[in-house]
């Protein structure tokens, strides 16, 4: 009889336990989602940070190679957690001496992650208005009064200044830059570092005017070098202000008139940098690597810099396969690192919204 009763509690402890433990285990996973939020926008944003720099490289590559441009926006990124589980328990209990004590436990349980990403192609109206409209100089001329190096942004945004050409890789129309236009660069740099260039904005004729602030009468260095910038854009040598018109060529000597360069004109230069392989240039799939004429005995450094091997490399900031081999940026080339990064913040300021509505997505709830 005592053993009966031992056995007795010994069950009844059993099932009260293994209770115990699936309500501690259903309580620890309640509030899943909030326990995801840190994570998931750590993972995601790194996913789609790293997707996109390939798929800028790759498109890169691609116009190369005269291969066309690709490019598919992440319009949103949803991810739906399901926790189910089941228990189920079961006891049949005897108080005689001789009966049996049976019981049942049984559970399942099911975790699924189902991340919905959406995609959108860029094409059509978005392409045209995001991709093959040039760039507004007054975003030119703001990035440079947000500190970004003078000589830089013109390099990359800007195909002529008051009619000095500036070089251009792409095969079509490939240029070296006029001999003015370095130079001129170099100087413009010289003056955005002692504060002599600035940028204002004001209403002419009911408009407003972008007007370029030159400053030089602080001592007669900083004025002569600007009375050589005058010289060399045909301005007006006592202006101090001129006026920023979208153009090749200005209309009077108080006018700056800059050509800027649309995002795939972008594209396409810095393109023109890719060091291609040899046989593939023996072969005629591409023209080989544009090089550029030094300027008085000095060679212009790159902008960028993207090596390709047969191999995958190794200590790269960015890589992408294409025909074979693997085209890259070293992860220690700080100046090409800085650039790539440059053209995706670029990149951002075009705009590649439109008035369509944003894609519906259906979520289950069960």
């Amino acid at each position: 009889m005592g053993q009966g009763k031992g056995m007795l509690k010994r069950s009844r402890f059993n099932v009260f336990m293994f209770a115990v433990l699936v309500n501690a285990l259903l309580a620890g996973c309640a509030g899943i989602g909030p326990r995801t939020v840190a994570r998931d926008r750590f993972d995601y944003n790194s996913a789609v940070g790293e997707s996109w720099k390939t798929q800028m490289l790759l498109n890169m590559v691609k116009m190369r190679y005269g291969d066309a441009l690709v490019f598919l926006d992440v319009t949103s990124v949803i991810s739906q957690y399901v926790l189910e589980s089941l228990v189920e328990l079961g006891a049949g209990l005897s108080t005689s001496i001789t009966g049996d004590n049976t019981a049942t436990i049984r559970g399942t349980g099911r975790y699924t992650d189902r991340p919905t990403i959406t995609y959108a192609p860029v094409t059509g109206e978005k392409f045209a208005r995001s991709m093959m409209t040039p760039i507004p100089p007054v975003a030119v001329l703001n990035l440079v009064q947000a500190g970004y190096p003078i000589d830089l942004v013109f390099r990359l945004l800007v195909h002529s200044i008051n009619g000095i050409q500036n070089r251009y890789g792409g095969a079509a129309r490939a240029r070296q830059a006029d001999p003015e236009f370095f130079p001129l660069l170099e100087k413009m740099r010289d003056m955005q570092n002692r504060g002599a260039i600035g940028l204002r904005i004001q209403k002419v004729n009911e408009k407003e005017a972008v007007l370029l602030v030159l400053q030089g009468k602080r001592d007669e260095k900083l004025e002569g070098e600007m009375m050589a910038i005058r010289k060399v854009l045909g301005l007006d040598p006592n202006a101090t202000e001129v006026r920023v018109v979208y153009g090749s060529i200005p209309s009077s000597d108080k006018e700056l008139a800059m050509l800027t360069r649309s995002m795939v004109e972008i594209i396409i230069e810095l393109a023109s940098y890719v060091e291609v392989p040899s046989v593939h240039v023996e072969e005629k799939r591409v023209n080989p690597t544009f090089a550029d004429a030094p300027e008085d005995g000095r060679s212009v450094p790159p902008l960028i810099r993207i090596h390709s091997s047969p191999a995958k490399p190794e200590e790269v900031f960015v890589s992408v396969p294409y025909r074979g081999y693997w085209f890259w940026i070293d992860d220690r080339d700080l100046p090409s690192k800085r650039m790539f990064s440059f053209l995706m913040f670029i990149f951002t300021l075009t705009e590649t919204g439109g008035k369509e509505g944003a894609p519906i997505v259906t979520i289950p709830t069960g």
